[in-house]
């Protein structure tokens, strides 16, 4: 019996010694508020850790976790960022954790296959239009390149993570690829830093359509903004705002623990409550959005996405000017 109670003793030590706990150190390209929602849900979960936030666009966060990291001292335990093919550059450089995650309900297709990284929502981008000044709304990325000039308002890839990844992936389509790009180049496209930017123009009146990741308007939609969506008839690209554990984080329990909350149910039904597209077909989407299943997903594998990211940002700035 004594036996037995010191196994049960030692038990319950280790797995309370396995709790996490401590400070977790978040940066990511969240909105403001869907960052401080994100840590206060997995705090609820986890009332012994404390999640800090650092929150800019990913372009901004990646180069400052990068001077870290080449300093020996990054700043950050988990990062949650735009897309694949950021974190592809971070696995090649060894700066991510590989995991397991348990209780995942999002579907395999969406994660890295060696575990470094998990998709955590779905964020199409699609064409946005102020609906006081169109009537009848182009359907496809084709023609809305042939609107006439000064329509447009898009985001940077120099900043955005998403236009970037939408960049490559636009460009290795065969029925659209670098021309689409030179066909705006020449039709005075505003450029703004990010997708809230474009959400504003647009909205406002200063252009009738919009770049734009899917969220924003149909979020004004719902709260009487003149604006709504199409979803272009050759698709849209997607990312998926992956979740990986910095290597060496010294609070490595918290960092498992928070990447198994974004993966879990109760982390697809919060994406859901803030107003996003989950990946798991078992939790129902938010109004307004189509199910995830139903959409024309543009793809290109994220690793010769993130070969040629650089060369393809700098091919757009020289095309527009930037």
């Amino acid at each position: 019996m004594r036996i037995i109670l010191t196994l049960v003793s030692a038990l319950l030590i280790a797995v309370a010694a396995a709790q996490p706990s401590g400070t977790l150190r978040l940066y990511t390209s969240q909105p403001d508020a869907d960052a401080a929602a994100t840590a206060a849900a997995f705090e609820a979960v986890h009332p012994d850790v404390n999640v800090t936030i650092f929150r800019s666009g990913t372009e901004q966060v990646i180069a400052r976790f990068l001077l870290e990291a080449e300093a020996g001292e990054p700043q950050a335990d988990v990062l949650l960022l735009a897309d694949a093919p950021t974190f592809e550059l971070l696995k090649e450089r060894g700066l991510l954790e590989s995991h397991e995650p348990t209780g995942n309900v999002v579907d395999a297709a969406f994660s890295d296959a060696d575990g470094y990284y998990f998709g955590t929502k779905a964020l199409a981008t699609l064409i946005m239009y102020n609906t006081s000044l169109v009537s009848d709304p182009v359907s496809s990325w084709a023609e809305l390149a042939d609107l006439p000039a000064g329509q447009i308002i898009q985001p940077s890839p120099s900043y955005s993570g998403a236009a970037a990844f939408n960049l490559g992936v636009i460009t290795r389509d065969s029925r659209l690829g670098w021309a689409w790009y030179e066909t705006l180049a020449g039709n005075d496209v505003t450029l703004v830093q990010g997708n809230g930017a474009v959400l504003r123009g647009v909205a406002e009146g200063e252009r009738p359509y919009g770049i734009v990741v899917d969220y924003l308007p149909i979020r004004a939609l719902a709260e009487g903004s003149p604006v709504d969506v199409v979803y272009p008839t050759e698709g849209v690209p997607v990312i998926t705002e992956p979740v990986g554990i910095v290597s060496g984080t010294p609070n490595l329990e918290a960092a498992r623990a928070f990447v198994d909350f974004l993966v879990s149910g109760a982390g697809q039904q919060l994406a859901v409550d803030l107003g996003y597209l989950p990946l798991s077909d078992a939790i129902e989407p938010p109004s307004g959005f189509l199910p995830l299943s139903s959409i024309t997903v543009l793809t290109a594998d994220a690793a010769d996405l993130a070969s040629t990211r650089e060369a393809d940002k700098e091919r757009f700035a020289e095309l527009f000017g930037e």
